[in-house]
């Protein structure tokens, strides 16, 4: 049996957030499903072979469990990592986006480069050349 992980976020402003995430972190639009109020319902991003799913906040049966980062102090309890070919291109461009570096870009004791920021809205995101999948244990 194969398993697939698809991580999913809510926005207030989904249509900007993800312009935001395909231009600076080089996500794709897979699809995007607007409200007839032009609000998101639905929208998938693929980067390489993964992917994110989100949309606009709202009341929903799955929207009433989730929170914003602004809502609790800028806190999170779980973050994406996205596995990037060049950490330090990246940095710069969300440094260029006026979004806030939480961790520096550096090179790990375990292996590749990275670092931990925050998106438009205040969500946490670590990125890296570290891989998992190939990297020697």
């Amino acid at each position: 049996m194969s398993t697939t992980i698809i991580p999913c976020l809510a926005y207030r402003n989904a249509a900007q957030a993800i312009e935001w995430l395909c231009d600076i972190f080089g996500f794709e639009k897979h699809a995007v499903y607007p409200n007839e109020d032009g609000s998101i319902a639905h929208a998938e991003l693929k980067l390489g072979n993964s992917m994110i799913m989100l949309g606009d906040i709202n009341d929903g049966p799955f929207g009433r469990y989730i929170t914003q980062p602004a809502d609790i102090n800028g806190k999170e309890t779980q973050c994406c990592y996205l596995v990037v070919s060049d950490a330090d291109l990246i940095h710069e461009k969300v440094i260029a986006s006026g979004c806030e570096i939480l961790i520096p870009i550096k090179d790990e004791s375990y292996g590749g480069r990275g670092f931990t920021c925050r998106d438009l809205e205040g969500h946490i995101w670590s990125l890296g050349t570290y891989n998992p999948w190939t990297s020697k244990s």
